[in-house]
This record gives C-alpha cells, structure tokens and sequence, in this order.
C-alpha cells in the first residue's frame, strides 16, 4: 500500500502515522538511535509492506498486471490499493476522510526533529499540497501515477496504470476486498 494504507494500518495513533511514514526513508536494521514511537512505525511500515508482497491475491495480481507494467505493478497495486481505499473509506472507517487526512496533516510530535532531512522536506510538500485528498478521485489516480513514474530511476509504464485500473478494474477490487480482509485481521491490534 502506499501512503494512506500506512496511515490507516497506524490507527488513530497519529505520531505512529508519522512515523510509519517515515520507514520508506529508513535503511538498515539498526534503529535504536530512534524515538521508540519512530522504532514501532518503521517497524510496522516493514510489516505491512511485507504483509501486501507476501499475500496471495496481491502476488497473482501483481504477476497478471506485469505483462502490461513490468518493473512496476507491485507499486501500481500500492496506488489502486490507495485510491480503492480512499473512495471506500467509509466501510473501513468511522471519521470522514477529509477530517482524517487535516487531523493528521497538522500534527507534528515532540521528536519530529529527529527525522531526516529528505522525510522533513518531503512532509512539508505532503503537508502543504495535501496529496492524500486527492486520492479517492479519477485525477488524483492519473497525478500520482504520474508524479511516481517521474521519479523513479528507470524507464517505465506506470503512467499509464490508470486505463489498466479502469480495464481491469473488477479483478483490481475483489484482489483490494481479499487483502483488506485479511489485512484487518492481521493488523487489528492497531486498529
């Protein structure tokens, strides 16, 4: 999953939100040089990433769709994963998304000095143009298809993931339901 689906797995708890966010930033094992909220997040960030990797529905979705998107369906399943979630928010939560998404972008904990520079500089973009709220729309999936595409290192086709999710957009959703499934229970200690 990507952004949103990290939030979700984090609960209500919003310095574990954060903090889970941060774990794409992270490299290594070693982390006690952390805030302990900081350990628990990357800690739980590696979790659920090994968690949609790992999932059954998620890996035969992920080898159907690399025909069409090699390199990067794993990560175009974290973007149709997010936008799913986003649009059906409402099944998986009780506080309206938009007060969800501007609770948490205002928040900011005692030991947010602690990340890195690259999490600071990408928070304060992901703050101000507030990305997220974005995500449940038909143009939120076609920006962030887009804007990821851009950055990665190689050559790829995921800007053109959005037709493939309208395309295959049943198979994409009975896969997103299996993992959400499972992915609750799994995870229902932080829920």
């Amino acid at each position: 999953m990507n952004y949103l689906g990290h939030l979700y797995f984090s609960g209500n708890d919003k310095d574990l939100m954060l903090a889970n966010l941060y774990g794409d930033f992270v490299k290594g094992k070693n982390l006690e040089q952390y805030h302990p909220k900081i350990q628990e997040g990357i800690h739980l960030h590696r979790k659920i990433d090994t968690f949609i990797d790992t999932h059954p529905s998620v890996t035969e979705l992920r080898l159907s769709l690399y025909v069409d998107l090699p390199r990067v369906a794993g990560i175009a399943i974290d973007l149709y994963f997010d936008h799913l979630l986003a649009k059906k928010w409402d099944k998986y939560h009780n506080e309206i998304l938009m007060n969800y998404l501007e609770n948490f972008y205002l928040h900011q904990p005692d030991w947010e000095e602690e990340l890195n520079e690259n999490f600071t500089e990408f928070l304060l973009h992901f703050r101000s143009k507030k990305w997220l709220s974005h995500y449940a729309s038909d143009f939120g999936l076609r920006k962030l298809s887009q804007g990821v595409a851009s950055k990665l290192s190689f050559p790829n086709q995921l800007h053109t993931a959005p037709e493939l999710f309208y395309k295959r957009q049943k198979d994409i959703e009975k896969c997103f339901e299996l993992f959400m499934r499972d992915a609750i229970k799994n995870f229902e200690i932080y829920l």
